[in-house]
């Protein structure tokens, strides 16, 4: 004979759980949606250069006031493109981050195991 232990395994607990996650990877799928659509700008050198990206890190659009332009300097110029460059899509980065997080916080996981 087979014991049985109350509320351990049911099928409504593990029904509610499923549709739980269910929610959560709807929810996830419309957040990436949304943050891959978004575009994000971060600018060097006191905005002679300015990036856009978008959620996805592919750069959109790069603008770059004539005035900074040196023949003989092209390395400035290059170094502010990647500093630009890298900071809006740290900006993507972290809004993903940031917006995943929101999403997964009310399955109570320990730290480290959200998305």
């Amino acid at each position: 004979m087979k014991a049985r232990i109350p509320n351990q395994g049911g099928g409504n607990s593990q029904a509610a759980m499923m549709k739980k996650l269910q929610d959560m990877q709807a929810e996830m799928a419309r957040i990436q949606e949304e943050v891959e659509a978004a575009e994000y700008s971060a600018s060097a050198g006191g905005g002679a250069v300015e990036v856009k990206v978008n959620g996805k890190h592919e750069v959109l659009e790069v603008n770059i006031k004539p005035e900074v332009v040196d023949p003989d300097d092209v390395e400035i110029l290059s170094d502010m493109i990647i500093a630009a460059t890298n900071e809006a899509i740290r900006k993507a980065s972290d809004t993903m981050e940031q917006r995943m997080g929101s999403a997964t916080s009310g399955l109570g996981l320990p730290a480290g195991f959200g998305f």
